[in-house]
């Protein structure tokens, strides 16, 4: 067994383990992980690579990163800063972490079954066993973090791995008292904790600078929206803070419009008819108030603001009289098309170094375990639920607290007791549980696919029938869609969207190319895959399946397998049968014996769903294939067996 900083590389029975915590990994991204891991520290040529598990047989280098996608994610490995697998461009892979032996499987499901309270696995008698389901899994302890975060006395509970981006917000407060005017943009997708870290800064800034912190709320709108709506309610609160007399004396002299706006009587008579409110009269009444006292605006969801309001935030932060005012506003940079007017502004502002951007990032795996203990108040979790939900979540808060709520709506995880002390637990295993996307969730997607355009929505759906990786010639094809068109309509998705991304291209063997893409969120691949009728999915799978036999010409067989999934996953199960044994007469040719009679043997179990007129001829052929290999396993004649006694 190897194992690389948290995780063990279980050779013996071809799985992965994390913390305690068994991962199963298909077959051939085990084999990938495993040549990396058993080649620590020196470049893996993609040749040396593909030859070393794919002897003999073309494979499309699509497959290769595909492995590598879906293992760095199962790693938690950052393609930018590896700390596992280091991509090196146009020659291969190196496989960067310290490698060392460790101890054998059994004592790691023996250390499994017997986990005491620290933490931890010595072996213990037999008699001191309790079942493994209900034994936790240590949360791992962030005592050794030693980043910088202010000593405000203001509760942080709810703060998840943000510590840096809450001592960086502190900083900014700090440069108000010398007169610098700042500009933050706190941007991350939805749900990902921006308005958690807002109020906590919030909290942190009113500690320091009572009455200071101004805050307005961007509402999405189905009709014409409201002008300054946002900048409205900062005001009021402001207005209504400590500050307030003071403000509403400076709004009555320098910005009367505002104030009346605002539903307050100046002592300025009264115009004939309502005034306008002028961007340079506010921006020069908050100048004055934050004279005197530093000012904080907080902005939140600046994706849904009208364009009156970007234009008085690109006033404020291109004005050079010296104020104390800081503006905070938050906003999801994924939302809407690449032509909204907040990415313009926010580029300009970026370009002319008038601004600043903190962009949130996705909790790493300890964070979880912290959250989900924090959440189930418990310091030790159940054996495999943190990598569980991390995985599944892929570390967004609001996607961590749903899933825990919808294992625990769906009885995976129940609340037992043990010595009189309340311990949640699973039951059964997670492996069994039901990891459909939680209600909620699955709204708050559809709602975003119902943003796009119906093309762009069958794009995503048909890209969603493939694996960790789509490519454009397959969208295409279950489009039946132009290949040049489909692949510039993913690439402009992948510019505008959060959880679609750019893989990169591959050249294909019949001479073209097709750019492959990914789903940076499972659950999103999952609702879009859900979303589509029983008929378009078949009639999709099966366009792939047979584009995918073009592409390879004369050498069709290499890919029979993956033509069978596609077939099989469409219910089109006489083709799926045809395509199994043309890859287990392609194992035979490479020697593969025993991949060939497992094969075979789950054309067999597939041929069950074949009309009974045409069933047995089809049951006959393969029984005939299986019985002219050398060495058929055990399991391949129990199945045969079977099958010949319903004939």
């Amino acid at each position: 067994m190897k194992q690389f900083e948290s995780f063990r590389l279980d050779t013996a029975n071809e799985c992965l383990w994390h913390d305690g915590s068994q991962i199963d990994l298909p077959p051939k991204p085990f084999a990938v992980l495993r040549y990396l891991v058993e080649n620590p520290g020196r470049l893996i040529t993609h040749d040396e690579l593909l030859e070393a598990l794919w002897p003999e047989t073309y494979v499309q280098p699509q497959v290769l990163r595909t492995y590598m996608l879906e293992l760095r994610k199962v790693l938690g490995d950052d393609p930018g800063q590896p700390r596992f697998i280091q991509t090196l461009p146009k020659r291969g892979y190196r496989f960067v972490a310290t490698v060392a032996e460790a101890a054998n499987v059994a004592v790691e499901k023996r250390a499994n079954e017997n986990p005491p309270a620290n933490g931890v696995n010595p072996m213990r008698r037999a008699t001191d066993r309790v079942d493994a389901a209900s034994q936790p899994e240590p949360a791992q302890s962030h005592a050794a973090d030693t980043r910088a975060v202010p000593d405000t006395g203001i509760p942080t509970a709810r703060i998840i791995d943000r510590k840096d981006e809450l001592a960086n917000l502190a900083s900014f407060v700090d440069k108000l008292t010398n007169g610098e005017r700042q500009m933050i943009f706190l941007t991350g997708e939805a749900g990902i904790g921006k308005t958690v870290l807002v109020d906590a800064f919030c909290s942190l800034a009113e500690s320091k600078l009572p009455g200071s912190v101004a805050r307005g709320q961007c509402v999405e709108g189905f009709g014409p929206k409201e002008e300054y709506y946002p900048i409205m309610e900062a005001l009021g609160h402001l207005c209504a803070s400590s500050l307030g007399e003071r403000v509403c004396r400076v709004l009555a002299k320098v910005a009367p419009a505002w104030l009346s706006a605002l539903g307050r009587n100046s002592d300025s008579p009264a115009p004939a008819s309502a005034p306008a409110r002028m961007p340079g009269d506010l921006c020069t009444a908050l100048e004055e108030i934050a004279l005197q006292t530093p000012l904080v605006l907080v902005l939140e969801d600046l994706h849904w603001a009208d364009a009156s309001t970007l234009h008085l935030i690109s006033a404020l932060a291109r004005r050079r009289a010296k104020a104390q005012l800081m503006v905070l506003a938050t906003f999801n940079p994924q939302h809407g098309s690449a032509e909204h007017p907040l990415k313009a502004l926010q580029q300009d502002l970026r370009m002319r170094r008038l601004c600043c951007e903190i962009t949130l990032q996705p909790l790493e795996r300890t964070a979880v375990n912290e959250l989900l203990a924090r959440e189930l108040k418990q310091e030790t979790l159940p054996p495999g639920l943190a990598s569980f939900v991390h995985r599944h979540s892929e570390g967004n808060p609001l996607f961590i607290a749903a899933l825990l709520e919808h294992l625990i709506a769906e009885g995976t995880l129940v609340k037992t007791h043990v010595d009189g002390e309340p311990i949640w637990r699973v039951r059964g295993t997670l492996d069994d549980a039901s990891t459909g996307v939680p209600a909620g969730l699955a709204q708050m997607i559809e709602l975003e696919m119902e943003r796009l355009t119906e093309r762009e929505q069958r794009l995503l759906e048909a890209g969603s029938l493939m694996h960790v990786a789509f490519p454009a010639w397959a969208v295409a094809a279950a489009l039946d869609a132009d290949l040049a068109e489909t692949e510039e309509a993913c690439d402009a998705l992948a510019r505008r969207l959060h959880y679609v991304q750019r893989a990169g291209c591959d050249e294909l063997p019949d001479g073209s190319s097709s750019g492959f893409y990914s789903f940076s969120h499972g659950l999103y691949r999952e609702v879009l895959c859900r979303r589509q009728s029983d008929s378009r999915r078949s009639r999709s799978h099966k366009r792939i399946a047979e584009r995918l036999g073009q592409i390879f010409g004369d050498r069709e067989s290499t890919v029979a397998r993956e033509m069978a999934m596609h077939f099989e996953a469409g219910r089109h199960w006489h083709q799926a049968v045809t395509a199994l044994s043309m890859a287990a007469r392609h194992a035979v040719a490479r020697g593969a014996g025993a991949e060939a009679s497992e094969l075979l043997a789950h054309a067999l179990t597939t041929a069950e769903n074949i009309p009974p007129q045409e069933r047995k001829i089809v049951v006959s052929t393969l029984q005939d294939e299986l019985s002219g290999l050398a060495h058929p396993s055990r399991n391949v004649e129990m199945i045969r067996q079977e099958l010949a006694g319903k004939l």
